[in-house]
C-alpha cells in the first residue's frame, strides 16, 4: 500500500496541471455578464454560493479533522463510549443553518421578483420590441416597429431595453443569450416575454438551451449591440433587402428544415399580424387556450343560471309572468291547492301550501 504523504505529492502537481488545462481558454459568459440583467444574476449565484459553503466548507473541514484525530491508530484521542449529547454543538449545528437558509429565502423571495422575465426594465429610452420563433432549426426575429425581420441575427443600441416576444412553431425550445442573462422557453400556440439589456458593444453568442431535434446543435445566432447611429445603419441595410416576408415566404421558411446552421437572411419589409398568426395558427378552433366551449350548452347554461340566480337581475316578460303566476297562486290557496297536488299533496294545510309557494317565489315576487 502506498503511503498517504508520498501519493500526496505525487498527485498533488498532476491536479493542478489537469484543472489549469481545463481552465485554460475558458470564458463563462454567465461570470462574464455584459448586461445588468446578466450582472444582477452573476451577484446572486455568487452571494448563495457564498452563503451555502459557510456551512459546507466547515462541515468538511471537521469531518477530515475528526476522522483523522480519531483513527484507530491515534492512541492519545479521547475515549469516551458513553458521551451521547452536547448542548452547545446542538446550536451551533441547528442554529447557523437555520439562519442561512432564512437569509436564503429572503434573498431569493426579493430576487426572484426582481429578475423576473416578464418585467420591464426601467429606462428613459423606448425598448426595442422583437418578436422571436423558433423554427427547425433556425431563429426568426420579427421588429414590428421596423417591419423588418431577420434570420439567425439581432442587432439593437446599446443600453437600451430589449423587450423580447417569444413563441415557437414547432415544438418546446430555449432562448437564451448567456452574456445578458435569463432563459425562457419559446412553446407552440403560447407567448412568452425576456426583458433584457446589454451596457457594452460586442457580438455575444445566443443559443437554443433545449434539445429539440437533429439541427439543434446548429441552432444558434449572433447578438449585435451597437451604437444607436450604427444600429439605424443596419436598419437600412435590411430595409434595402428585396425580401418580404409573408404567410407564403413564412411557410417556405419553415419547410426548410435545416439540419446545418441557416445562413443570415433580411426580409425588407414583413407583414403586419405575422407574430400573432403563427400563435393562432396552432390553436385551431380553440381560441380560449385549452378550453372548448359548446355554445348550446353555454346558452342553456346561462338561462339556467339567470333563473337560478334571477334575485338580483331585472326581470324579463317571461319572469313578470312568472312573478304574476306566483302572485295569482298567493291569492287563492286553496284553489292552486286543490289544481296542483292532488291526492299527492291531500294532508297539506292551506297555509303550508302557501307557506311553501311564498318561499319559492321570493326572488321573483319580491
Amino acid at each position: 500500500m502506498i503511503p498517504l504523504n508520498p501519493l500526496g505529492r505525487f498527485l498533488r502537481p498532476g491536479l493542478l496541471f489537469a484543472l489549469s488545462v481545463f481552465l485554460t481558454g475558458c470564458n463563462s459568459a454567465i461570470l462574464n455578464p455584459k448586461g445588468q440583467i446578466g450582472h444582477d444574476e452573476k451577484t446572486l449565484l455568487i452571494t448563495a454560493t457564498v452563503l451555502m459553503l459557510l456551512v459546507v466548507v466547515p462541515v468538511i473541514i471537521m469531518t477530515l479533522t475528526f476522522a483523522w484525530k480519531y483513527r484507530a491508530t491515534n492512541t492519545k484521542a479521547r475515549y469516551e463510549p458513553k458521551w451521547s449529547h452536547s448542548t452547545a454543538i446542538e446550536v451551533v449545528v441547528w442554529s447557523i443553518p437555520c439562519m442561512i437558509v432564512l437569509v436564503l429565502a429572503v434573498l431569493t423571495w426579493r430576487s426572484s421578483h426582481a429578475l423576473d422575465p416578464y418585467r420591464p426594465l426601467d429606462s428613459d429610452k423606448k425598448p426595442v420590441v422583437i418578436e422571436a420563433i423558433s423554427l427547425d432549426w433556425k431563429w426568426l426575429f420579427i421588429y414590428p416597429e421596423e417591419k423588418i425581420a431577420t434570420v439567425n441575427e439581432i442587432t439593437f443600441p446599446v443600453d437600451t431595453p430589449l423587450n423580447f416576444k417569444i413563441t415557437s412553431d414547432s415544438v418546446m425550445n430555449a432562448f437564451f443569450i448567456p452574456h445578458l442573462g435569463s432563459m425562457i422557453y419559446s412553446m407552440t400556440a403560447m407567448e412568452t416575454k425576456l426583458h433584457l439589456i446589454a451596457n457594452e458593444t460586442g457580438e455575444f453568442p445566443g443559443m437554443s438551451s433545449h434539445y429539440s431535434g437533429a439541427g439543434f446543435s446548429k441552432m444558434h445566432f449572433t447578438a449585435h449591440s451597437v451604437s444607436e447611429e450604427q444600429y439605424q445603419q443596419w436598419l437600412a441595410k435590411v430595409r434595402g433587402d428585396a425580401a418580404t416576408l409573408d404567410k407564403t415566404a413564412f411557410n417556405a421558411l419553415v419547410a426548410e428544415k435545416n439540419h446545418d446552421w441557416h445562413p443570415v437572411t433580411y426580409y425588407g419589409t414583413t407583414e403586419a399580424g405575422l407574430f400573432d398568426w403563427v400563435i393562432a395558427r396552432h390553436m385551431g378552433d380553440n381560441q380560449h387556450y385549452g378550453m372548448k366551449h359548446d355554445h348550446k350548452a353555454m346558452g342553456h347554461d346561462a338561462a339556467a343560471g339567470e333563473s337560478h340566480a334571477g334575485h338580483d337581475m331585472p326581470m324579463t316578460a317571461e319572469g313578470h309572468d312568472a312573478a304574476g303566476h306566483a302572485a295569482d297562486v298567493h291569492a287563492d290557496d286553496t284553489h292552486a291547492h286543490a289544481a296542483g297536488a292532488a291526492d299527492e299533496h291531500a294532508d297539506h294545510t292551506a297555509d303550508e301550501h302557501a307557506a311553501a309557494g311564498h318561499a319559492g317565489h321570493a326572488g321573483s315576487g319580491e
